[in-house]
């Protein structure tokens, strides 16, 4: 599994302790030091079965200074893959990637249901 993370941020050392706690096998990713590509983004897109918008981070200051909130209706889904691939904080973290599934922040209960089956 691929754990891509920002350090700093409490969600995501909340999902490494719960991850660490279930003794869950993954490979650590630092999202901003090496950010997402656009093939991965559309990969994990399609793979996840997920709205594009659950990818981007929306509570982050990224997000809001560049007003995509109102912007993203209006974007394409190749443009705004393109844009999550310009900067790593524009990208809903924690993401915990193996070859069935993508989770895109951290809830305990959905991690729990589909780590576990």
């Amino acid at each position: 599994m691929l754990f891509i993370e920002y350090p700093k941020c409490s969600t995501c050392k909340k999902a490494k302790n719960w991850l660490d706690a279930q003794n869950v096998a993954y490979e650590d990713r630092h999202i901003v030091e090496d950010n997402p590509t656009y093939e991965e983004l559309k990969q994990w897109y399609e793979k996840s079965g997920l709205p594009l918008k659950r990818f981007f981070n929306t509570s982050g200051m990224l997000y809001r200074e560049m007003q995509l909130k109102d912007r993203l209706p209006d974007m394409s889904e190749e443009e705004q893959l393109q844009l999550l691939a310009t900067n790593g904080m524009l990208v809903k973290r924690p993401l915990l990637v193996d070859d069935h599934m993508v989770l895109t922040g951290f809830k305990e209960a959905e991690w729990e249901e589909r780590i576990s089956s």
